[in-house]
């Protein structure tokens, strides 16, 4: 049975921009080698996005540090503000105190967190956008959306071949075949919503895998949306809900 113990109503937002990979003026500011960034390109105006087509080698459109969020989402820092504070139910908001983060408010020494990830279990799905995201690559195919995360060498795949969510987070997806991290990655699938954005929806996640670098936990419940809207030819948005249901 799925352990729905999180939060009774949870949903925050992510949101990046991203911009086409290519080469670029020196700046002032932290880059990726032959990144182009809205600085680079002030005053100049975007070609108009292409239809049904989000694949490039991308980067996000400020600085090379913009992905970068030790403190948990910029939407939703940990920060100790009421306004930052999810709605956790009593058996949430325990298993958020018995995580042991390096950053946050409930910060500890780095000797005694028990992140998974120093551990060298995967940093897993939305936390790898939510935490450290960096230069992706994203490759469309006849059935399935691949996105290559260049900076931690790990991909996920979104079918897009009209299957469905399995309706049981526990249904088993995979088979002997895919690496044993699979479930820190979540099962995707996606379809386009108009011929600019993208939608995926993932569930079938793996509980031990946190959210974000400040040990926000999730139940084997979780429900991630992600929408990919091509803004134009130069830029793609992406914003990332959760869900626990």
């Amino acid at each position: 049975m799925p352990k729905r113990f999180v939060i009774s109503v949870m949903s925050f937002l992510a949101v990046f921009m991203l911009s086409l990979l290519a080469h670029a003026q020196k700046g002032e500011f932290a880059r990726q080698p032959g990144a182009v960034y809205d600085a680079d390109k002030k005053g100049e105006t975007p070609m108009p996005a292409p239809r049904h087509d989000i694949s490039g080698i991308w980067e996000t459109a400020k600085t090379a540090s913009d992905g970068v969020q030790a403190t948990g989402p910029k939407a939703m820092p940990s920060d100790g503000k009421p306004e930052h504070e999810l709605p956790y139910t009593p058996l949430g908001r325990k298993a958020f105190l018995l995580n042991k983060p390096t950053f946050g408010v409930t910060e500890v020494a780095a000797a005694y967190t028990n992140d998974p990830v120093p551990g060298c279990d995967p940093q897993g799905f939305p936390r790898i956008l939510l935490h450290n995201f960096r230069t992706s690559e994203i490759v469309q195919t006849a059935n399935q959306v691949l996105i290559l995360y260049e900076f931690n060498r790990k991909w996920r795949v979104i079918w897009t071949d009209g299957r469905r969510l399995p309706q049981n987070p526990d249904e088993p997806r995979w088979t002997s075949n895919d690496p044993p991290e699979s479930r820190w990655w979540g099962y995707s699938t996606g379809k386009w919503l108009d011929d600019y954005t993208f939608v995926a929806e993932s569930n079938g996640f793996d509980d031990r895998s946190w959210l974000d670098n400040v040990g926000r936990p999730h139940s084997n419940a979780l429900h991630v949306i992600e929408q990919y809207h091509r803004v134009d030819r130069d830029h793609l948005q992406i914003s990332v809900t959760k869900t626990s249901r």
